[in-house]
């Protein structure tokens, strides 16, 4: 019973580990300021090549865990600009950003964080 289990776990070991992904944790910034804005930021993350998303909204940082092999850090900055939230390489647009709801409006104060 014992060799089958283990038979077992190392055939989906080895299945994930020739399968490729490349599983990386990263983090970066991402201004904002409330509920609405984790929410918005972190939903905007919810995409196949992403297994964890966590925004933190007192320091800013996004931790993100992703398929390395399926899309880049830089991919995954620019889709978090598109819903209104400018990171640490790129501004929203600011047709995007001045839609967001008033207390989401961080711009005037980021200087300040």
């Amino acid at each position: 019973m014992k060799l089958i289990m283990f038979i077992a776990l190392f055939s989906t070991f080895s299945i994930i580990v020739l399968g490729g992904d490349t599983i990386k944790k990263e983090t970066f910034t991402v201004y904002g300021n409330c509920g609405m804005c984790k929410s918005r930021i972190e939903k905007s993350l919810k995409i196949s090549e992403v297994s964890s998303a966590q925004w933190d909204k007192n320091t800013k940082i996004l931790s993100v865990k992703y398929n390395a092999n399926a899309i880049t850090l830089d991919s995954l900055q620019k889709i978090v600009a598109s819903v209104g939230h400018d990171t640490e390489k790129y501004k929203a647009a600011d047709e995007v950003y001045n839609d967001l709801p008033g207390c989401c409006l961080y711009r005037e104060n980021k200087e300040s964080h």
